[in-house]
Order: structure tokens, then sequence, then C-alpha cells
């Protein structure tokens, strides 16, 4: 587990959670609820880690939703602070771009 998703774990479980606003419409277009989001963190997959992004430290995960389907997110917290874990976007996945497991991207 990288480090990122470890802070981001520990922040969500302190209730410490941002939804930005291209986060928030992009779990809107897709019809993912939040609560989604936060219950399917617990058993995330890293898929990328981004320990040095300019903007802050962020991971993509592969998460579950309620009825078991696969959805990416990208978790981040903001540069030059300690909190909050931040939803920087999710989306259900297109197999067409992903391998069968969702965690390598097609060439």
């Amino acid at each position: 587990m990288s480090k990122t998703l470890e802070r981001v774990l520990d922040l969500v479980n302190q209730r410490e959670v941002l939804i930005s606003s291209h986060g928030y419409d992009e779990l809107a277009a897709d019809d993912i609820p939040l609560k989604d989001i936060l219950a399917g963190l617990a058993t995330a997959v890293v898929i990328e880690n981004y320990p040095d992004y300019p903007k802050g430290p962020c991971v993509l995960v592969l998460q579950r939703d309620a009825e078991g389907g696969p959805i990416h997110v990208v978790w981040g917290i903001p540069k030059g602070t300690a909190s909050p874990a931040a939803v920087v976007t999710g989306y259900r996945l297109d197999p067409r771009r992903w391998s069968k497991d969702f965690l390598r991207r097609k060439a």
C-alpha cells in the first residue's frame, strides 16, 4: 500500500474528506454515490501512485461500488497540508480502455 493511500485512509476514518468540484461533477455524471466511494476505500487497490505530484500527493485506486462494480478514484492530499483527503475524480470504467482486472491501461 502506498503512503498516500495510508494517509487517505486515516483521514477518511477521521472524517476529514473533501470532494473537489471536478470530483463532484464526475461522480454525479457516472451516478456514483459518495457513500460507495467512502465504503469502497477499505478494499482499494493502488493502480498508480503519484507521491510527488505538483498539487500534492495523490493515488489512483480501483474500488468497488455497492453492487461490486469497478470504479476508479483519484484521492489526493492538497500540497503543503496534512488534511483533508480529497476526491479528485471518480469514474466508472470503460472496459475497452482497461485490462480485464481494471489495473492496467490497454495500449
